[in-house]
């Protein structure tokens, strides 16, 4: 009982704490980096299984910072559009005032309707594809006798040191497994110009830049 009457005091602070952090100035802000995903839960409301649209970014000197946390629907792109305006409004305001510019990279799963938002709020910031979504992607539409070979061909293409390598090993891919398994191969090259945008920034940053699953799982 005193748990229950716990938690009926902390719930009505906790929402004033999230209200005004929300709302923070971002204007003395600059993220190189951005990563988003939606997180789902075990709970739902009617038949709806609620979603969490999460933001995470990194200032110029490595620290990570969540930038926004709002609910809304994984796929939408009106969800995700709603939640970069908010951040827009304030980066915008910086831009006018103190030059901040839009993130240089935003790493995320091709399926969101995060891209399109992005597109509408920070046109300038390149994309980056998730790999451990595409991977999972690709794998789906082979036959399981042949996923353990694919994913450690996948793996190659991902960790290849550079842009040359890369699209020997993809290449090589799609020669093995095109002529059989086409939707598998189509999964993988339709988003082939970004899923190698990482190649382009420093070579210590590829292990965090190449996933937003990575990111999230430890942030």
């Amino acid at each position: 009982m005193k748990a229950e009457f716990d938690l009926f005091i902390c719930v009505p602070v906790w929402w004033d704490d999230y209200k005004a952090w929300r709302k923070r100035p971002l204007t003395h802000k600059t993220y190189t980096y951005i990563w988003a995903d939606g997180v789902h839960f075990n709970v739902r409301l009617g038949d709806d299984r609620l979603a969490c649209l999460v933001v995470i970014g990194v200032r110029p000197d490595g620290v990570k910072e969540v930038i926004a946390l709002e609910d809304g629907d994984r796929e939408s792109t009106e969800s995700w559009s709603t939640l970069l305006r908010y951040i827009s409004a304030s980066s915008l305001q910086a831009l006018k005032q103190r030059g901040l510019s839009a993130p240089k990279l935003a790493i995320a799963d091709g399926a969101l309707g995060f891209w399109a938002a992005l597109h509408q709020v920070f046109p300038e910031t390149a994309e980056q594809r998730c790999w451990v979504h595409k991977i999972a992607n690709v794998l789906v539409k082979l036959p399981q006798r042949l996923q353990p070979r694919a994913k450690s061909q996948l793996h190659e293409i991902m960790r290849a040191p550079d842009k040359p390598t890369e699209l020997a090993e993809l290449a090589r891919f799609q020669k093995e497994y095109a002529a059989k398994y086409a939707k598998a191969v189509n999964c993988l090259t339709k988003d082939k110009g970004t899923l190698f945008t990482f190649i382009n920034y420093p070579a210590a940053h590829w292990l965090h830049l190449r996933t937003s699953r990575f990111f999230l799982k430890f942030a």
